[in-house]
């Protein structure tokens, strides 16, 4: 299922061009356009979802997919023992700017303070 109005199922889809820097047949990671740490990525899933708010049982093990991605992608750019984040935001409250699930990574320079 994707939304033809959707920026990331574009995306996804190729139509419009990314710096994808891995997909499979559940998610396409992808380069941040305004990266805020040296690693920042967008990891997306293939089947459109607005937010964790639509997230459907059928549909939840794309998280603990997302997480292994990220766990591997962590790895390769060499960040997995310094240490890295897994951010998503659900709603305007939480900056949700594109309404498509998406779990930014992010690594590779300290982060300012603690997110909670």
């Amino acid at each position: 299922m994707t939304d033809p109005n959707c920026l990331f199922c574009k995306i996804i889809s190729k139509q419009i061009p990314a710096n994808i820097i891995y997909e499979d047949d559940q998610v396409v990671v992808f380069k941040d356009i305004s990266p805020q740490v040296p690693v920042h990525v967008l990891i997306v899933p293939r089947v459109h979802i607005p937010s964790l708010n639509e997230l459907t049982l059928a549909q939840s093990t794309v998280l603990g997919h997302i997480a292994l991605v990220a766990k591997e992608l962590a790895r390769a750019a060499g960040i997995d023992a310094s240490g890295w984040r897994l951010v998503t935001n659900c709603g305007p409250h939480a900056g949700q700017t594109v309404l498509h699930l998406h779990v930014h990574l992010l690594g590779g320079a300290p982060m300012a303070g603690k997110m909670v």
